[in-house]
């Protein structure tokens, strides 16, 4: 036992030696000298993730000579490299013809490259966003990385990113039995994952120690780097990591500044009636709005339904109450013949944890002011938040206006054809103590870029989306204006139904990652002649190619975007926009600079690709995985063969790379399905008790051992897998 011991940083499986790191081929040493004349550049400070500059010393390979003690680790002037002999790689009016850019040869001591040590100290897993971050730092103005050095950081050419769901590190060691790996169980497969501070470094890949279907891994890539899906550890969130790999951060003078959001290229607007956006019951569940009787289901608990002391709620019985016959519905029209009142509620405190309504205010569709009236507490204000409410003691004083005043005129207000509209209503409801069925919430239609239980304020989104400055202090007191949220949440609502579901509805915290690089992307003396000395800001080309329709996702503000419907489109959509089309009519010869893909057949054979919200014949949907089958090696298990033939195609796709391309494959996350599963159990959980379902009687349990177990499938999903390098 004691001999197997693994020591730091080493793999379980596909161990190579020192020297298979130093290979032409990848360009990335596991040590080096001579990173001056080698022209290496690296951050020098430690961060989470990082590497602190202490631990970079790095060994050359053969014929290097090591540094002098006062030598910098650094390069004088990095973005310089001088000329030597190698290849030359031409492009003028969108095809190759004369010899201008000169590339460097495998062999030429500027050729770029990627250099990671075993000294170095690793405190995580890399992020997915360090992997954007170092398309950044490579192509744009992203900062150094911090968990790998880059080699002559101006030679590189091209960068190609490729997302693989479904690609697990179990799946590269040798004894791995592809025939069972998917019939194992949970805790099996959560064993799988490693999760100690030494199996935050890159397992060395080995060809003869790999599985024979992934060995083509060996040849493109020296190592496996375990990476770490964005999430939420507090609140059991797995978030996107597409999103995070295609979002980049906004850069540091443009904190604090919001830009307003403009539709996406090739965008279409999609007149979408405002019934479409009604919050569902799941949506009333998950955020805490009061709970009517219509959105149970019909039997004995509705029947038995009973509000609690001093509140209301609203006339319909069940919710087709609300519809509208056609007929009678203006066509064209969005509203459909539904009534539409926006709320806007100010609260002040009179309890522990308990604020009380003290103004509300009501506007019709038209933006007219239905009702705006201050009321008086049943119990003593503890404290009036005038910053916020803009309710003061003086106010308040000769109003006589109570809480029970407002229901009744409400009740005679909202009618089963009445929509609420508001942001974050459920504190509103709660504050009028009256409960709705029919409402639209401005933080459900344009969600917080981190995902639920978080809500973007009210301010934020008048600013992306309506290009609007709101509550500046110049309500009553300085506090917040109620017909003026009320007007904003309106108009949002507006906006939304105009442009469609889609519109606002993927807006991220940061810059999409291919406008950043039209934006900021540049380019030295190597490749663009002695006016780039030092660098030059010129925008970088960008294509997409994924599944689906990328008009409506972050894809569609690639410079070309390729849709396709099958991994081999995916394949060839890469290829072609690497080298260009042959005519340079659309997509000039030479290709892009940077290529974003991903493949999706190993994650439909996985079982990962979620279809629970598809219709079966949703084109946008997955393939069938028999379908899929058909199309493999039959004499292999179905998830070897679809590996097999993951394999050979990123093969192809490397092969047909220029020199001096970045290449990027990840897998973005770990198996999602018992996360899933768990989330939906507490889902179900949660609406149960907000539908008083006698403990005895849930068809749903949620003890500390679901919450536990949830916490582990979280781990298990956000463990994923990346492999970088250079060819």
């Amino acid at each position: 036992m004691g001999k197997n011991k693994k020591k730091k940083g080493q793999a379980p499986d596909g161990v190579a030696t020192e020297k298979d790191l130093k290979t032409p081929q990848n360009n990335i040493l596991a040590k080096g000298r001579a990173m001056e004349e080698a022209g290496l550049t690296q951050a020098g400070s430690s961060s989470e993730g990082g590497v602190p500059e202490k631990s970079a010393n790095v060994e050359a390979s053969s014929g290097s000579q090591a540094p002098s003690e006062s030598s910098s680790l650094k390069r004088a002037s990095p973005h310089e490299a001088e000329d030597d002999d190698g290849g030359w790689q031409v492009i003028e009016n969108g095809r190759p013809k004369k010899k201008q850019k000169k590339v460097p040869g495998p062999d030429s001591s500027n050729y770029p490259g990627l250099i990671f040590s075993e000294t170095q100290r690793l405190s995580s897993k890399i992020k997915v966003s360090h992997l954007r971050d170092l398309i950044l730092y490579i192509f744009a103005d992203g900062p150094g990385p911090q968990w790998i050095a880059v080699k002559h950081r101006p030679e590189f050419r091209k960068a190609v990113a490729i997302v693989v769901p479904g690609l697990e590190e179990a799946m590269f060691q040798s004894e791995v039995d592809f025939s069972t790996y998917r019939h194992v169980t949970h805790s099996q497969a959560a064993a799988r994952v490693a999760t100690s501070p030494d199996d935050y470094y890159p397992r060395q890949l080995s060809k003869d120690r790999l599985p024979e279907v992934l060995q083509p891994f060996a040849d493109m890539f020296p190592l496996l780097w375990p990476t770490l899906a964005p999430g939420d550890d507090k609140f059991v969130k797995l978030h996107s990591a597409i999103q995070a790999m295609l979002t980049a951060p906004p850069p540091k003078e443009k904190k604090g500044n919001i830009k307003a959001v403009s539709d996406p290229h090739g965008w279409k607007d999609q007149r979408t009636r405002i019934t479409e956006f009604l919050a569902t019951p799941d949506e009333f569940t998950d955020n805490g709005y009061p709970m009517h009787p219509a959105m149970l289901p019909e039997g004995a608990r509705r029947d038995a339904f009973k509000d609690p002391d001093g509140w209301v709620h609203t006339s319909a019985e069940k919710l087709e109450d609300g519809d509208v016959p056609e007929a009678e519905i203006q066509q064209g029209s969005i509203l459909a013949g539904r009534n539409i009142l926006a709320v806007d509620c100010e609260m002040c405190v009179t309890g522990e944890n308990e604020y009380s309504l003290t103004r509300i205010s009501l506007l019709s569709w038209d933006g007219e002011v239905v009702m705006d009236e201050l009321v008086k507490p049943d119990k003593p204000i503890i404290d009036y938040v005038t910053r916020f409410s803009g309710i003061t003691e003086e106010m308040l004083a000769p109003v006589t206006t109570t809480l029970k005043d407002i229901q009744a005129r409400l009740l005679k207000l909202f009618t089963p054809r009445t929509i609420l509209v508001g942001h974050s209503l459920e504190s509103d409801l709660k504050a009028m103590q009256l409960a709705h069925p029919f409402i639209v919430d401005t933080s459900l239609l344009f969600p917080h870029p981190r995902g639920p239980p978080l809500k973007s304020s009210l301010k934020y989104l008048a600013q992306k989306f309506l290009n609007r400055e709101i509550q500046k202090g110049d309500g009553p007191a300085g506090g917040h204006n109620s017909i003026e949220d009320a007007k904003t949440c309106l108009d949002l609502v507006k906006k939304k139904c105009e442009k469609g579901k889609a519109w606002g509805g993927g807006e991220q915290q940061g810059e999409n990652l291919f406008r950043r690089l039209i934006r900021s992307g540049v380019a030295y003396k190597n490749t663009a002649g002695p006016s780039a000395t030092g660098g030059k800001a010129i925008g970088k080309t960008s294509a997409a190619v994924d599944w689906g329709d990328l008009n409506r996702s972050a894809c569609s503000a690639a410079t070309f975007a390729i849709p396709c419907k099958s991994d081999r489109e995916v394949e060839e959509g890469i290829i072609r926009a690497v080298k260009g089309d042959p005519d340079g009519k659309e997509i000039p010869g030479g290709g892009v600079d940077f290529v974003y893909g991903r493949m999706r057949e190993l994650e439909v054979i996985q079982g990962w690709w979620n279809r629970n919200r598809l219709s079966p014949d949703d084109p946008s949907g997955p393939p069938s995985p028999d379908e899929l089958r058909k199309q493999y090696d039959t004499s292999k298990p179905p998830l070897e063969a679809c590996l097999q033939d993951v394999a050979h195609r990123l093969q192809r796709i490397y092969n047909a790379l220029p020199p001096c391309t970045l290449f990027i494959v990840m897998s973005g996350s770990g198996d999602p399905r018992e996360l899933s599963r768990l989330q939906g159990q507490q889902q179900q959980w949660r609406k149960e008790v907000a539908s008083r379902v006698p403990w005895n009687k849930m068809s749903v349990e949620w003890t500390q051992n679901e919450d536990t177990a949830i916490r582990k499938a979280l781990s298990v999903a956000r463990n994923g897998i990346a492999f970088v390098g250079t060819k």
